[in-house]
């Protein structure tokens, strides 16, 4: 006998939501999740699988439960004075991101951000049993610190997430913003720096504002920057109180001595993984150009991505690019689509496709 969801012991906050998901299709041009479509240079790939194989020899035993050589590598590659007491990581920054709601949110708690945002952060909000509460953006999905400050204060979160770059928007966040909202709150300020390493070189990380802030987190990836997506690591930077808080949700050895491998081995070969940062940031910027040349409105982006407007229907849109082997991401957002930027070939396979649907008003 076959059953529903409807007639198992769910939870009541539960029901009626839908999990995360974005259309998956074996196309010859795939831009609609944000991943880096450059494969993992040679040297680089050859150091992971030797790695790899070391680890293997051992993988009867349980991995470092602290993963300490990890993090003393992600501290040395984030700087800005970070020490490895300071790190934490997990399978993804989705899983970061769920430690810290399981250890500062939860049940009778509130978490905040400022939509449209990241789809995750309401998901795994509630399924901690956490309410989640959404602010306000400006027309242009831009926040200013006195507005931010002033939403903050009102919905006095325990939990609030400020994803800078923003997801899906590409919308720069100033640090004075997150200062502000800092200032308006008790609760933890989680900013989200999925897209950092694609912001202009100048830019400053809020990593610089980490020092005397010990309720202020600061959390990457290696999914974009590093074409690290199937690997799941995620990471973060804050007080090491806030490390310490985590150890209490984390599941005992909860990354394998395979992820710990093959992130370290990544890691030694930052300057190579990063050139090609530079290499997408150039597509990404051709691609905004092309996309107002011919008549559309893309928004200004700080990431591996393009939101644009004045698509009169995004659905038609979507599906036309789709029947054109080109597939991109429909957000929900009216009269906008989004577009990952890929390689050369790839976002040259996309502008041609898009100019010859007329989806304009």
């Amino acid at each position: 006998m076959s059953v529903s969801l409807d007639d198992l012991p769910l939870r009541d906050d539960l029901r009626g939501k839908i999990p995360y998901g974005a259309p998956q299709a074996a196309l010859p041009i795939a831009l609609n999740v944000n991943e880096n479509t450059h494969p993992v240079p040679e040297e680089v790939a050859d150091d992971i699988l030797d790695s790899l194989a070391l680890a293997l020899r051992e993988v009867n035993r349980y991995p470092d439960r602290e993963f300490v050589a990890l993090r003393e590598s992600f501290a040395d590659y984030l700087g800005h004075g970070v020490t490895t007491e300071q790190v934490w990581a997990a399978n993804g920054s989705n899983e970061v991101l769920q430690h810290v709601l399981q250890a500062f949110a939860g049940p009778g708690r509130r978490a905040f951000g400022f939509a449209p945002t990241y789809s995750m952060y309401p998901l795994l909000t509630n399924g901690t049993g956490a309410e989640w509460v959404a602010g306000r953006r400006e027309p242009d999905f831009t926040i200013t610190p006195d507005d931010a400050a002033s939403q903050v204060a009102e919905a006095e979160p325990d939990v609030v997430f400020l994803c800078a770059p923003n997801n899906p928007t590409g919308t720069p966040l100033g640090l004075d913003v997150i200062e502000a909202v800092y200032d308006a709150t008790q609760g933890i300020v989680v900013v989200d720096e999925a897209y950092q390493e694609f912001a202009p070189h100048e830019e400053r990380s809020a990593l610089t504002l980490l020092a005397d802030r010990p309720r202020l987190v600061v959390s990457r990836t290696m999914s974009k920057a590093f074409a690290f997506a199937g690997a799941r690591v995620g990471y973060l930077a804050a007080d090491p109180a806030v490390v310490d808080a985590l150890r209490l949700v984390r599941l005992p050895y909860h990354l394998s001595a395979l992820t710990q491998a093959a992130a370290l081995a990544a890691l030694r070969h930052a300057p190579v993984m990063l050139r090609m940062v530079d290499e997408i940031v150039a597509q990404r910027d051709r691609m905004s150009a092309t996309l107002e040349a011919l008549g559309y409105e893309p928004f200004e982006s700080w990431t591996n991505f393009v939101l644009f407007g004045g698509v009169e229907d995004p659905g038609a849109t979507w599906q036309a690019l789709y029947d054109q082997g080109v597939l991109i991401r429909d957000v929900g957002l009216p009269g906008c689509l989004r577009v990952t930027a890929g390689t050369e070939e790839e976002t040259t396979a996309f502008l041609e496709a898009l100019a010859s649907v007329d989806s304009r008003p």
